[in-house]
């Protein structure tokens, strides 16, 4: 019941109301991407889509980017990448979180470099 409150009342953890109502009801699926999120496209036209999670435009893969933000090319139906070897699996901004990039060995970047005014 709280999560149905918070999808109404607040559009910063997940998806609004109205997006879902949307996609209920003019929504086709179009695909899914690693990331489980799901992509749809209304009869007028708009691409949306239903994130898995918490919501952060840049678990947006490269493969469905270019589709989102209408920009044509080759892969624009099959969303499927030719990755080579050396290529890196996408992965959201992971900045402020305890998986974000930290040169080897530096501690120092994990300290605060402040004192909190809380006790």
């Amino acid at each position: 019941m709280l999560t149905l409150f918070r999808e109404i009342f607040t559009w910063w953890n997940h998806q609004t109301f109205g997006t879902r109502l949307n996609v209920l009801f003019f929504g086709t699926l179009v695909g899914k991407d690693s990331f489980g999120n799901k992509y749809y496209k209304t009869k007028k036209g708009k691409r949306l889509i239903i994130y898995n999670g918490e919501v952060d435009a840049s678990k947006i893969p490269n493969e469905w980017y270019s589709w989102m933000h209408f920009t044509p090319n080759k892969i624009e139906n099959d969303h499927e990448l030719k990755k080579f070897e050396w290529q890196k699996p996408h992965q959201p901004n992971l900045t402020g979180s305890d998986q974000a990039y930290s040169p080897k060995e530096n501690t120092d970047a994990i300290k605060k470099k402040y004192n909190s005014w809380k006790k």
